[in-house]
């Protein structure tokens, strides 16, 4: 049987490491970063460590990918002889990006196309799209990632926690998360998405040491003793995330780290520096 030509396309938001976006050959719809002005297009003229060096002092705004860039990108999808595309966005509880794609798409039935609302932002996002790159190459039909892809959702959770939640709140993503932390007290939020794609807390902790115990012990419980992928993210602190590593692999045996990087510029603006994270994907 003749393997589909499918493409995949993603917002940066799915924080998909360069490597993996070269390797499998996917399209990616940037956010953009602005300073007074000063446009930047995520994961391409701005370095995530720059947005860290200009805080305080300078905190931007982000903005979704624009109908013509993801315009763009559909036509020379199809320039390039794809046969169908799928679509992976980040919560559209989160940002509107998702709206963005299916508007365009809808605009070209020339084409099959499908748009997954992952419910999930970072490489909770991210890991369903590594997945399905993985299943297309492995020669997967465009019906059966349609099937599939929805049911995968459930099992992909990113939870994270960082020093202060002043940038969320500045950036009007703060939804369903606690805004009382007391910095003083050291008090550190484990944020999450819920169910339907929201920020959540799902635990707040005293102190560092006790925030990161409980970030292992919440990934492992999602694990569910399954095999798992793994990604640990960091936002300007790949010390801790390095030092967290192998408390990781004890926490969830059963899982490989797949994705180890810094968070993408577009989602440094809202976190700030001192983030940690990790990625979970259960039965991969």
């Amino acid at each position: 049987m003749k393997r589909e030509k499918i493409a995949l396309l993603v917002d940066s938001g799915c924080d998909l490491e360069a490597s993996f976006i070269q390797k499998y050959s996917i399209y990616v719809a940037p956010f953009l970063v602005n300073y007074d002005g000063e446009e930047y297009t995520d994961g391409v003229d701005l370095d995530p460590l720059e947005v860290y060096r200009r805080f305080p002092q300078q905190i931007p705004k982000t903005s979704t990918p624009s109908i013509q860039t993801v315009e763009d990108t559909v036509r020379q999808i199809i320039a390039d002889g794809y046969e169908s595309i799928v679509a992976i966005d980040v919560s559209d509880q989160l940002s509107s990006t998702i709206s963005t794609v299916s508007m365009v798409l809808s605009e070209h039935s020339e084409i099959p196309s499908f748009v997954l609302n992952t419910k999930n932002i970072s490489i909770g996002s991210g890991f369903l799209a590594m997945w399905a790159a993985k299943k297309i190459k492995e020669g997967m039909r465009f019906a059966d990632l349609k099937k599939y892809l929805p049911e995968k959702v459930k099992d992909s959770k990113v939870l994270f926690y960082m020093d202060t939640l002043d940038y969320l709140k500045a950036g009007g993503r703060i939804g369903g998360v606690t805004s009382v932390v007391g910095s003083l007290l050291k008090i550190r939020p484990i944020i999450s998405c819920d169910a339907d794609g929201r920020y959540e807390t799902v635990a707040l902790i005293r102190g560092d040491k006790n925030a990161k115990k409980k970030l292992l012990e919440l990934a492992g419980t999602f694990s569910q003793g399954n095999p798992c992928w793994l990604a640990l993210l960091n936002g300007a602190a790949p010390e801790e995330a390095e030092a967290m590593k192998p408390m990781l692999k004890k926490e969830i045996r059963k899982g490989k780290i797949v994705a180890e990087h810094q968070i993408t510029a577009s989602l440094a603006v809202h976190t700030g520096p001192g983030l940690l994270g990790i990625g979970i994907l259960r039965n991969p």
